[in-house]
């Protein structure tokens, strides 16, 4: 077990496996933890070394919380990493906000601390409007909803959020699912997932994109569940270096879980290149 110790003294878990030349960070999702890149790591850790770290409020790193913390904190937790483990040519790998995480590091921070880039099924801006139809929930969440969200208690709207990601535990009585739900939400603190999920429909770095200077890596769930896969589409009309999308076929948003072999290989040929 390590942790890194943050400047104001708060601390992220990590773990730091595999000797390869190369490096690639790996960061979760919004509720989840480091453990979602478990079964691939064995693997990746091959040809890399892998770091993967549980953010603020989450899992290990639960009690790092006592800050508001945003989207723009965790980009500078990030930084913070990169800096304070002298790392140099990362492989950076974000996965649903962990992508949003990679977008909103390199908005502030630049690419100069990367080689490359993997952003896995996510959108570069989340609130749907008469211009953008490739936010969350493919196309159908708007400010509308975010309001409607906001007067909701905290279980009712991460119950909605789950469903959108596996759309299968629609199927799943309600007093059966309460239960694995609210073990999910017992390893997070619910005060940061409340901040990151408001600041997370805040943000837009569609522009950000565009400024990307390594190249990028899409991974995208097909049919998907929260996001359309029309986005590989959208990110090779705005990435202007070297870019390409790798489909997960007949996936989720949990593109991870649904196929961890596939994820391990197509990780490793990015590594590769």
């Amino acid at each position: 077990m390590s942790y890194f110790e943050l400047r104001n003294g708060e601390k992220l878990y990590y773990e730091d496996t595999g000797k390869g030349e190369q490096t690639i960070i790996l960061m979760h999702g919004w509720t989840s933890t480091h453990e979602v890149f478990s079964p691939c790591i064995p693997e990746i850790s091959q040809k890399a070394r892998c770091i993967a770290y549980d953010h603020r409020g989450h899992g290990k790193s639960k009690d790092a919380n006592h800050d508001h913390v945003t989207m723009d904190t965790l980009a500078s937790d990030l930084n913070e990493l990169i800096q304070g483990l002298g790392l140099k040519d990362v492989t950076l790998l974000g996965w649903s906000m962990g992508a949003g995480v990679a977008m909103n590091y390199m908005s502030v921070y630049g690419c100069d601390a990367l080689c490359r880039v993997i952003l896995c099924d996510m959108t570069p801006k989340q609130l749907n409007d008469e211009t953008w139809h490739l936010g969350l929930y493919q196309g159908k969440y708007t400010e509308e909803d975010r309001k409607l969200d906001a007067g909701k208690d905290f279980f009712s709207a991460y119950k909605t959020f789950a469903i959108g990601a596996v759309p299968k535990l629609a199927k799943i009585p309600g007093f059966l699912l309460k239960r694995p739900l609210k073990k999910i939400l017992a390893e997070c603190d619910e005060k940061t997932l409340k901040s990151l999920s408001a600041s997370m429909k805040e943000k837009d770095y569609r522009e950000s994109v565009e400024r990307i200077t390594v190249p990028v890596t899409y991974f995208y769930a097909v049919p998907g569940s929260l996001f359309s896969p029309e986005l590989a589409d959208w990110y090779r009309e705005h990435v202007h270096t070297a870019y390409e999308a790798v489909p997960f076929e007949n996936s989720t948003h949990m593109l991870i879980k649904d196929h961890p072999e596939q994820f391990a290989k197509e990780v490793i040929k990015v590594l590769e290149q």
